[in-house]
C-alpha cells in the first residue's frame, strides 16, 4: 500500500473515530443528566425506568443510581480510550501528510 492509500485509510478511520466520539459524548451527557435527575427526584414521587418497551416503577433507587453511575464511569473510560485513539490516528495522518509533502518536492 502506498502512502496515498494509507492516508486515505487513515482519513476514513479519523472520520469514524470522530463520529464514535460524538456519539459517546452525547451518551455521557445524557447519562449525566439522568443521574442528576434521579438524584433530584423527590423521594415521595414515583421514579420509573424503561425496560424494553415497558415503563416500570423503580423501588430500589440506590441500586438504580449505582447502576447508572457505574455505566457512566464505564462510558467515560471508553470515551477516554477513543480520544487517545483519535490522537494516534491524527498523528499518523500528519506523518503521512508530511511524507507525501516531502516526496512531492523531489
Amino acid at each position: 500500500m502506498d502512502n496515498i492509500e494509507q492516508l486515505q485509510v487513515v482519513v476514513k478511520e479519523v472520520q469514524a473515530a470522530r463520529q464514535q466520539l460524538a456519539n459517546l459524548r452525547a451518551q455521557v451527557l445524557e447519562l449525566e443528566t439522568t443521574v442528576e435527575s434521579v438524584k433530584n427526584q423527590p423521594e415521595d414521587l414515583a421514579l420509573h425506568q424503561q425496560m424494553g418497551g415497558v415503563m416500570v416503577e423503580v423501588y430500589d433507587r440506590p441500586a438504580l443510581l449505582k447502576d447508572l453511575e457505574d455505566t457512566l464511569v464505564s462510558l467515560k473510560e471508553h470515551l477516554e480510550r477513543f480520544t487517545d485513539r483519535e490522537a494516534e490516528l491524527l498523528s499518523t495522518y500528519n506523518q503521512l501528510k508530511q511524507m507525501l509533502s516531502g516526496t512531492e518536492n523531489i
